[in-house]
């Protein structure tokens, strides 16, 4: 589906979305927002690291364009929204727990910067949230996949709040083996890539609300985007 068909598409309910850096805390917004509006949660970063997954299952070079995309094209992604998050489904198998691994977000991060499978990839989102009703999170949400949507929010942080944060996140077991100075590194090597890659650079949409939350608390950050999004949608109160 072209953007122009996208964007001419006569959807049943709005979509928002919510595009930021890694662990900006997109997920956790897109989870609440969801929960708070009655709309469906689909995380597109998931189908990025299910097909990064089957890349490392199949040992394929990441940075290797025509084989991944030939990848592709007999792989089906299915996010199926649960209440505590998405269920991802890879070519039928529940892939929820492996793609959140270490090396398949360090994965999902090297293949997403190929033009042509991010072409393959959004055609797949746009698909997911053609009737609306739905919060999308990733990268390129409100730039590429949904331009037109009706709300969009770019969640962003400094890069040494953000990499504290998922620090103090990550498992104990996680945190013996990597220090917070690596995770730190890893984010601002995944930041230059996200925000350099040729094909649908990681940029805040014209349109969008630029929500910092540098110095919020996780509370006021729920809080500030319920308003926002209240106030480009009254009727969903």
């Amino acid at each position: 589906m072209s953007s122009e068909t996208a964007a001419t598409t006569k959807r049943q309910r709005p979509v928002i979305a919510i595009d930021g850096p890694a662990g900006a805390g997109k997920s956790t917004l897109a989870a609440h927002l969801a929960r708070r509006f009655g709309f469906l949660n689909l995380e597109t970063g998931a189908m990025y690291r299910a097909l990064a997954y089957k890349a490392i299952q199949s040992d394929l070079d990441f940075d290797e364009e025509a084989p991944l995309l030939a990848l592709s094209g007999h792989t089906k992604i299915e996010l199926e929204p649960q209440r505590e998050g998405n269920r991802v489904l890879l070519d039928g198998f529940d892939v929820s727990a492996r793609i959140r691994d270490a090396d398949v977000t360090a994965a999902a991060s090297r293949i997403s910067v190929h033009p042509r499978l991010r072409a393959w990839m959004v055609a797949q989102q746009r698909q997911l949230g053609v009737m609306g009703g739905v919060v999308m999170e990733g990268r390129d949400i409100g730039t590429a996949v949904f331009p037109d949507a009706e709300v969009k929010i770019f969640l962003d942080a400094d890069p040494e709040v953000r990499g504290s944060r998922r620090y103090r996140q990550s498992a104990p077991a996680a945190q013996q083996k990597v220090t917070e100075e690596a995770v730190l590194a890893e984010l601002k090597a995944r930041d230059a890539r996200d925000r350099n890659r040729a094909e649908s650079p990681l940029r805040p949409a014209e349109d969008a609300i630029v929500l910092d939350s540098t110095a919020m608390t996780l509370e006021e950050v729920l809080a500030r985007s319920e308003e926002i999004v209240l106030q480009h949608l009254p009727a969903q109160a």
